[in-house]
């Protein structure tokens, strides 16, 4: 009972209950509140199919807007719940450790891109590289690879956008909220655009 009550908790309410840092995140020139950080929950929500309140709930253990992914992918890998992985976490298990723990290995992560990244993605494309495929599970990835290649491939794939072109804006700075966050807006505002020229064409045929 005290669980559905909890789930009934508004979203907006919700906010401010997460520490400072997740209601202001700022980079790169760029300041997401709490409409960025709520399409950033939805994106997840919707990509990983967890109820949006429980992200949030995740969020609240102290784990970093930019893990929550990871605590879903490997989730939804090893079909165990969210806070089994992040008990394992806030443990002080590395992501490698948990993933491997499940049988999940470096092969998982990887996402095509149609030419070799650079940094921060250059050293995990570098190992990937250097390797034959089927060896691409002796790969040691570190915390960062694995946040930036999970989240990579959830943005790219719960937007329908290049990966490349995510990498680019990984490149200069931008923190993966910012980045969908922008993405979303990108979408929208060609959305809308589209639908112009469409009723424009339309009113011309009458």
């Amino acid at each position: 009972m005290m669980l559905k009550i909890k789930y009934l908790i508004p979203f907006f309410w919700l906010l401010f209950l997460v520490p400072g840092s997740a209601q202001q995140n700022v980079n790169a020139g760029v300041s997401i509140g709490p409409e960025g950080l709520k399409s950033f929950y939805l994106s997840i929500s919707n990509y990983y199919s967890v109820p949006e309140p429980q992200v949030v709930e995740i969020r609240q253990r102290k784990i970093p807007e930019e893990e929550l992914p990871v605590v879903f992918f490997i989730a939804r890998r090893a079909q165990v719940k969210p806070e089994v992985i992040v008990d394992l976490r806030l443990g002080g298990y590395s992501w490698y450790d948990i993933s491997v723990k499940y049988g999940i290995y470096p092969d998982a992560y990887y996402v095509p891109l149609e030419s070799p990244p650079g940094p921060p993605y250059g050293n995990a494309y570098g190992y990937y590289r250097n390797k034959p495929r089927n060896e691409w599970r002796e790969i040691l990835l570190s915390d960062e690879d694995i946040v930036n290649l999970v989240n990579l491939r959830f943005i790219s794939e719960s937007n329908h956008y290049k990966p490349e072109k995510i990498v680019e804006m990984r490149k200069e700075g931008n923190q993966f909220v910012v980045i969908n966050h922008k993405i979303k807006g990108d979408n929208k505002g060609n959305q809308n655009h589209g639908k112009g020229r469409g009723q424009g064409k339309g009113n011309k045929k009458k």
